[in-house]
């Protein structure tokens, strides 16, 4: 297994710090090799600029920018997304490892006239979320819980016909408690369990 891990939170004490550290824990229990991204840790820039928007569809030379971030996406065979809920979405970081890093010959091939985008991450057999939402549950889901579905529906759609996901959330982490805390823990070990059984 080949698992690479997208961090998204910019306080090393942070409780999705402890969230990373149970998955990694998780992934090492099975062998995997591993390549985490930390995006604030390396200082991604997530604005795509005029000349990556200009050169958006002009793969392989798209991938200049983001060589390294692409490379370990086409290795990976499991991809993993650690990061906190903010304003029911994806942090803006994270957001922005997306629209630069999800390129045309990287992610998806561009659609024939007519037609529709095409899968490019085809390798990818186990994409798991792992977040922590201020909103309660009820909120989250009355607002449509938008991160989850960009990762869950949108990139899933890119990855192989049979992809497995695994998904855990901390609702209501505005009023956690130790105990709400630690139960999410285990909850989280239990979800990446599942989510890297043999496929």
């Amino acid at each position: 297994m080949r698992a690479l891990v997208i961090y998204c939170h910019p306080a090393p004490q942070s409780f999705t710090a402890a969230v990373r550290d149970q998955v990694l824990a998780r992934l090492a229990a099975t062998g995997a090799e591993v390549r985490l991204h930390d995006l604030y840790a390396r200082g991604f820039a997530p604005a795509l600029t005029r000349a990556e928007w200009e050169g958006y569809a002009d793969s392989p030379a798209n991938l200049i920018p983001v060589a390294e971030e692409a490379a370990d996406l086409a290795w990976c065979d499991t991809l993993i997304f650690i990061y906190p809920t903010w304003w029911y979405g994806l942090p803006a970081l994270l957001k922005g490892w997306l629209d630069r890093v999800l390129l045309p010959g990287v992610a998806f091939r561009m659609p024939e006239p007519g037609g529709d985008i095409r899968p490019g991450l085809t390798h990818v057999t186990r994409l798991g979320v792992f977040t922590t939402c201020g909103a309660s549950r009820r909120l989250t889901f009355l607002v449509g819980a938008p991160g989850r579905r960009t990762l869950l529906r949108g990139l899933r759609l890119l990855c192989a016909r049979r992809c497995r996901t695994g998904f855990a959330a901390h609702y209501a982490m505005d009023s956690s408690t130790p105990a709400s805390r630690a139960r999410h823990l285990a909850r989280v070990a239990r979800a990446a369990d599942r989510l890297l059984r043999p496929v």
